[in-house]
C-alpha cells in the first residue's frame, strides 16, 4: 500500500489531500470538486454565495436556502445561542480588523462599539418550514470561517468512504481530519501538533490516535502587529477585541471535524481552567490546551496518548 497526495488551494488556504492506493487521483480531485462547490455556496469573502444572500438582504427580508446550507446555519447559530464564545454573528467584527487580509487594521472603539450592537446570535430568525434565515438589522452578518472547514473535512470524509477509500488524510490548512487505519504496522497515527511559536510544521508533541479529526485554534494563525502589540484573529463578542488570555491554541481531538472547530473556538474563549472543565464533559470530546509559554494540559482522555517532543 502507498499513499497519493495532492496539494489544491482552496478556503483561503492550502488543502493538502492524501489517499492509499488503490485509491488516487480520481478521488483527491473529486475531493477538491466537493471543496469547491461548498466553498462557492459558503465564502463571505466573495461578493456572492448563499451565505452572502442572506447577508445582503439584513434588516430587509428572510431568505431561502438549500436544505444543506441551512443545516450548517442552524448547527452554528444554535451554538452560537448557548453564549460560550462561539458566535456566527461575528462578521461584522471581522471585516472591520480585516486581520489576516488586505487593510488589516486597528479600528477606533467608537467604530467597535457599533458592531457589538449587531453580532447578537439571537438576532437571527430562522423558520425550518420554509429553510430561510433572517438577520433582523442591517449591517448584520453570518460568518461561517469558524466551522465551515469542517464542516467539508467531514463531507469529504463521507464521499472518501462512498467510494471504498480504506486510508486517507484530508488536511485543510491544518485542520486535519483521518480515514481509515494508517500504513504503519499498528494501525495507530501519529500526528503532530503545532508549536504555537515556531513555524508551520514544527511540533510541541505527538498524538497518537486512531482515526479522528484533530482541529486547532490558534493566535499564530492570523495577527496584525501594531506599535509592538500584537492582535489576534479570535474575538470576543463582549469586548470586540481579541480574546485575552494566556493560551496560545487549543487542539481538539474529535470524531466529526465540525465538532472540532467548535470546541477549539468555545474552549479557546473559555480559558484553561474552565475550557478544560467544559470539554472534559464532553462525550468524545478531547482537548490539548497550549499556554503562550508552552506550557500544556490535556483532558483525562489524551493523557497516555500526547507526547511532547
Amino acid at each position: 500500500m502507498s499513499l497519493v497526495n495532492k496539494k489544491y488551494y482552496a478556503l483561503g488556504t492550502l488543502i493538502n489531500l492524501t489517499v492509499a492506493t488503490p485509491a488516487g487521483e480520481e478521488e483527491l480531485d473529486a475531493a477538491y470538486e466537493l471543496i469547491k462547490n461548498f466553498e462557492d455556496k459558503l465564502t463571505v469573502n466573495r461578493d456572492e454565495s448563499e451565505v452572502m444572500s442572506i447577508n445582503h438582504l439584513a434588516g430587509i427580508k428572510p431568505v431561502a436556502v438549500p436544505t444543506d446550507t441551512y443545516g450548517l446555519i442552524k448547527r452554528a447559530v444554535l451554538v452560537s445561542r448557548q453564549h460560550l464564545g462561539f458566535n456566527v454573528a461575528i462578521g461584522p467584527l471581522v471585516k472591520l480588523w480585516k486581520i489576516g487580509f488586505k487593510g488589516a487594521n486597528k479600528p477606533s472603539d467608537t467604530d467597535i462599539k457599533e458592531r457589538l450592537r449587531i453580532i447578537d446570535p439571537e438576532r437571527i430568525k430562522l423558520d425550518d418550514e420554509k429553510q430561510t434565515v433572517f438577520l433582523e438589522e442591517k449591517g448584520m452578518e453570518i460568518d461561517l470561517g469558524g466551522i465551515a472547514k469542517g464542516y467539508i473535512a467531514d463531507k469529504i470524509k463521507a464521499l472518501w468512504l462512498s467510494m471504498n477509500v480504506e486510508t486517507g488524510i484530508i488536511d485543510l490548512g491544518g485542520n486535519v481530519l483521518l480515514v481509515g487505519p494508517s500504513v504503519h504496522e499498528d494501525k495507530m497515527w501519529n500526528i503532530g501538533v503545532q508549536n504555537p511559536v515556531e513555524k508551520r510544521d514544527v511540533s510541541l508533541g505527538v498524538l497518537h490516535t486512531t482515526a479522528k479529526s484533530i482541529g486547532t485554534s490558534g493566535i499564530y494563525e492570523r495577527k496584525l502587529v501594531i506599535d509592538g502589540h500584537e492582535y489576534h484573529h479570535m474575538f470576543d463578542s463582549k469586548t470586540g477585541y481579541p480574546i485575552k488570555n494566556n493560551l496560545a491554541s487549543v487542539t481538539i481531538v474529535s470524531d466529526k471535524s465540525i465538532d472540532g472547530e467548535i470546541w477549539s473556538t468555545v474552549g479557546f474563549y473559555q480559558g484553561i481552567e474552565k475550557g478544560l472543565a467544559l470539554i472534559e464533559s464532553q462525550p468524545g470530546v478531547e482537548a490539548i490546551f497550549i499556554t503562550k509559554d508552552l506550557e500544556y494540559q490535556t483532558t483525562s482522555g489524551l493523557r497516555d496518548k500526547f507526547f511532547k517532543i
